[in-house]
């Protein structure tokens, strides 16, 4: 069911449109090295295939998780011998390491072959820079659901390389449930269609496919959730965001996502613990216990009772009070830490539990907070004498942090009156 053209190939015409550098590229035969990058089922092999046909070139395939340094080596020479063009396509490209990258750079750079990489993930972190210097990167998207349903009734509808001659009856409805369930990948809709066509009943003129097949064949979800891929941070950071940004609705959307698509919940949990000390802080302490409870919940009921303890927690984040002013007071303390090198401890600060201690002067006009007035030492310095007065935690002026910061008001206040004396 593959097409064999560029006409034929549904979607990505942000690339494969009129006047678009890629199209024309295919069109005159002028083909580069290029990196492919965009979700499973957006047509990347296809694309380097139909490149290859259209250019007369040979195509030569590798995967990264079954290939190695030989079979590179191979076909380099087996490039070097032809005067035929090859079109070099490496699946994942981003699982071959460092030095397996490495080999393609001299004959990328004198043209020994054509060289075209897939990858689902990010090519600015996975791949080498020099490599990634010398392709040209065309991002590929997830197929709308107007063009799935193209390519399922071209499907439907082919008789040479499609399903046409087995006349399936399929109502529309049905039709758009699949494309739906899809969610923009080709192969995911092409593969349950086969599926649905295997099993569909006969009926008195054609195969029938019933709401009930289809709900069977669906019945474990087709969403994409890569674990390791860019979805997964990209749902994460959408999740996180959100909450951050104060929207209950989208954060509880991004939750179900992440759910419904087979993210770990305890995964979950954990970044709901970090959103809460990153980024409602001091604002509202109790979001850590709200935090930390939905995960001792779900600890307990696991899913599906679980998931809602979860959900919980997300809305009561996404609705409280916000500062990161500890967060940033953390990472400016921590720059100072190992900026400053091993900076003294100041005498009266120092531990003293032995008569040498004392002797050293350890503890020495140490002013114990409590027997003072207010129960402030003002004027007292905790500093590394290099520090002195140095200051990284900025409480906002909301909820709970509104207050510590007029309690630090005050207490900088007091500072001020001694040191005038």
């Amino acid at each position: 069911m593959r097409p064999r053209s560029v006409n034929e190939f549904v979607g990505q015409l942000h690339l494969l449109g009129p006047g678009k550098p890629l199209k024309q590229a295919i069109d005159n035969g002028t083909l580069h090295s290029m990196i492919l990058w965009g979700p499973p089922g957006t047509g990347k092999t296809t694309l380097a295939q139909i490149m290859a046909h259209q250019s007369s070139a040979r195509f030569e395939r590798l995967s990264a998780i079954l290939s190695g340094v030989k079979e590179i080596r191979q076909l380099v020479q087996e490039a070097q011998s032809q005067s035929t063009p090859m079109i070099l396509f490496v699946d994942e490209i981003h699982r071959f390491n460092k030095a397996q990258q490495d080999l393609f750079l001299p004959f990328v750079e004198d043209g020994t072959f054509i060289l075209i990489g897939a990858t689902t993930e990010n090519p600015a972190f996975e791949l080498n820079n020099a490599l990634l210097s010398r392709m040209r990167v065309y991002v590929l998207k997830r197929l709308t659901d107007d063009e799935l349903l193209q390519v399922l009734q071209h499907a439907l509808a082919d008789k040479e390389r499609g399903l046409g001659n087995l006349l399936i009856d399929f109502p529309v409805d049905l039709q758009e449930t699949l494309v739906q369930a899809a969610d923009g990948d080709t192969r995911q809709l092409l593969n349950v269609l086969e599926i649905i066509a295997d099993l569909a009943s006969e009926g008195a003129n054609a195969l029938q496919v019933t709401p009930g097949l289809l709900a069977e064949v669906l019945q474990t979800s087709l969403r994409r959730f890569d674990k390791q891929g860019d979805g997964f941070y990209d749902q994460i950071s959408a999740l996180h965001k959100s909450v951050r940004g104060s929207a209950p609705d989208a954060a509880l959307y991004w939750f179900c996502r992440m759910l419904e698509g087979g993210c770990d919940p305890f995964y979950i949990a954990r970044r709901v613990l970090r959103m809460a000390s990153e980024d409602i802080g001091l604002a509202d302490p109790r979001a850590m216990d709200v935090a930390l409870s939905a995960y001792q919940i779900y600890e307990r009921l696991g899913s599906p009772e679980g998931d809602l303890a979860l959900a919980e927690a997300i809305v009561y984040l996404s609705c409280a009070s916000k500062s990161n002013a500890t967060y940033v007071a953390f990472n400016e303390a921590m720059k100072a830490a190992k900026s400053h090198g091993s900076l003294d401890v100041p005498f009266h600060l120092r531990n003293a539990p032995t008569k040498l201690a004392k002797s050293l002067n350890h503890g020495k006009n140490y002013r114990y907070a409590h027997d003072e007035p207010n129960g402030y030492a003002a004027g007292e310095n905790y500093f590394p004498e290099a520090l002195r007065g140095q200051r990284y935690y900025h409480p906002v002026p909301r909820g709970l942090e509104e207050k510590i910061a007029a309690r630090l008001a005050y207490f900088s206040n007091l500072d001020k009156q001694v040191n005038k004396k």
